[in-house]
Formats: C-alpha cells, sequence, structure tokens
C-alpha cells in the first residue's frame, strides 16, 4: 500500500506531458444546439486537431485550455472521408502534443484516452490496443483501417488523443460502438490524419481529394437481386458534373472493380486509396461497363468547400 508499481507511475508521469496539449472543444450549431469534444495541440502557434464532424456546419468554436484561457478557434478545414480536422486559436507558445507512429502498433500494447467525456474535463482511461484495421459501416466520414482499443471511449472524448506508454500520440478517438453489453472504443490512425497537419502547414487549409461520385456497395445479395456481372464492387450511383470522374468517362451505373492496381470489393477500399492520395494525383480506375472491362484516368481535384460536410467522395 502506498508503493507505486512503474507501470502505474509511467501511466501517471504520461499524463502529466500529454495534459497542458489536450484541450475541450465547444461547438455551437447553428439550430442553437451545442457539442462538446475533445482535442489536442499540434503546433505552439495555436493549431488544433480534433474531428472533423465536432467542428462542421457550427456558428462558433471555443476552446478551453489546460490553464483555463477559453478561446475563440477558427476552422482551417477538414476531412469528412477520415473525420479529422484542423482549428486555430490566437494563442502562442504553446505546448504541442508528441506524435507516434501508428505503423508500429501491434495488438496487446498499453492505449491511454485523455479527453472530455460529458463535460469532466481530462478524464484518463487506460486499457490495451485491441485490434488493428477496423471498418465500421455507415454513412458518414470514412470509419476505416481504425485503431479498437477497451480503453473507455465517452460521449466528449471525440477529437481527443489517444495515446502509447511513452506518451505519444497514436490516434485519433473518433467513435463507440455497443450498448448494454459493454462498449467498444475506436480511433483513427495519427499516420491518417497527419495529411490534414500537413496540409495546412504548406497551404494554409486542408486540401481533400476529390474524384466527384457518390455509389453503393455491391455484395452476394444486391448482385443476385440485380443480375449483376460481379459480387463484389461499388456501382456508381452519381457522377457530379465536370468532377474528376465525369471528366475522366466514369458514368453512372458503372462498377467500379479495380483502382491503381487493387482489387475493389467495397467503399471502404476506395476511400484507403483516396486517404493516401493528394489533389492532382492520377487514378487509375477499372470499371465493368455493359459487361466489358473498360479504364479510366482521372486527376483528383480539391473537394469543393460545398460539399466538405457531406459523404459522397
Amino acid at each position: 500500500t502506498g508503493v507505486l508499481l512503474n507501470e502505474e507511475v509511467r501511466i501517471i508521469n504520461t499524463v502529466k506531458r500529454i495534459s497542458p496539449s489536450v484541450v475541450a472543444v465547444r461547438s455551437f450549431k447553428t439550430d442553437g444546439d451545442r457539442a462538446l469534444a475533445s482535442g489536442f495541440i499540434v503546433s505552439p502557434d495555436g493549431q488544433i486537431l480534433t474531428n472533423n464532424h465536432v467542428v462542421t456546419n457550427v456558428r462558433r468554436i471555443e476552446v478551453t485550455l489546460a490553464d483555463g484561457r477559453e478561446l475563440t478557434a477558427r476552422n482551417l478545414g477538414g476531412d469528412p472521408l477520415i473525420d479529422v480536422a484542423i482549428i486555430k486559436i490566437p494563442a502562442t507558445n504553446l505546448q504541442p502534443a508528441q506524435l507516434g507512429d501508428s505503423d508500429d502498433l501491434q495488438v496487446g500494447q498499453t492505449a491511454i484516452a485523455i479527453g472530455n467525456p460529458y463535460g469532466f474535463e481530462r478524464t484518463v482511461t487506460v486499457g490495451v490496443v485491441s485490434a488493428l484495421g477496423r471498418n465500421i459501416p455507415g454513412g458518414g466520414a470514412s470509419l476505416t483501417n481504425l485503431i479498437q482499443t477497451d480503453a473507455r471511449i465517452y460521449p466528449g472524448n471525440s477529437g481527443g488523443p489517444l495515446l502509447d506508454s511513452n506518451g505519444r500520440v497514436i490516434g485519433v478517438n473518433t467513435a463507440v460502438v455497443g450498448g448494454q453489453v459493454g462498449v467498444l472504443g475506436f480511433a483513427i490512425p495519427i499516420n491518417t490524419a497527419r495529411r490534414v497537419v500537413d496540409d495546412v502547414r504548406r497551404y494554409g487549409r486542408v486540401k481533400v481529394p476529390w474524384l466527384g461520385i457518390s455509389y453503393g456497395d455491391i455484395n452476394e445479395q444486391i448482385s443476385k437481386a440485380f443480375n449483376l456481372p460481379v459480387k463484389q464492387g461499388i456501382i456508381v450511383a452519381g457522377v457530379e458534373k465536370n468532377g474528376p470522374a465525369a471528366l475522366a468517362g466514369i458514368a453512372k451505373g458503372d462498377i467500379i472493380v479495380e483502382v491503381d492496381g487493387k482489387a475493389i470489393s467495397d467503399g471502404g477500399d476506395l476511400q484507403r486509396i483516396l486517404q493516401k492520395k493528394n489533389v492532382g494525383d492520377a487514378m487509375q480506375v477499372t470499371a465493368i461497363r455493359d459487361g466489358q472491362r473498360r479504364g479510366f484516368r482521372a486527376i483528383l481535384k480539391e473537394m469543393p468547400m460545398s460539399l466538405l460536410g457531406g459523404a459522397s467522395d
């Protein structure tokens, strides 16, 4: 009693180091609703990483720092495909969080979450990395290639950091799944989120690569019901006028089965490829039209501002 174990000391020191970098984010919606979430500082001059869904279509964003200061933030842009955004507050000499390498993660290693669940600021939960490469189906943001953790993630943790035992950020907490039997937590790998940080440093805003289509997944049941020539892939439901796909010749009804030489079994596969692309990159698309395979070369554009709050890719 009274003697701390080495692992406890490590977690305590980790929390002490990261706490000055963790912020509370309050967003005020246009309809009067308010949302409470989390974020963490990524530059000394006030850039903060958080979830895109937290700061999209809001009229005001307020940030509370660890020292109690409350500041109004502006949105520098986000990527709805990966649900991360950068906001900025008018402050300097801040302590940024140290970013880790999520490609080196191993199942079973320690995972520490810190954030503001239900308004209780800087709440710490501890667990392990439960799984890697998880996908959560559904509309909205592209919830693919996620880190699963049993460190408790609650409403209000969104946008906060998931840390390794050395205090390095390995993920951005984003979602929970579960009910009365338990809750699973999920985080966006920090290597996925790095692109928006790099975009802001290069361009002053986030530039989202955009193909300009909406689509639906094909599975065996859908293929059988509509007598489609393949049992997996994505079928193009709509093509944005003058978008990259339209300019390349892709049309509504085309079935995309391959991109850049990689098989496409569902929308998650396409989204993972898009996440690694930049505006101006070429994308080689193979699609089936009238029973024949056809190739298209699309040059990705920047997603229009009018679509940044939507779910199209």
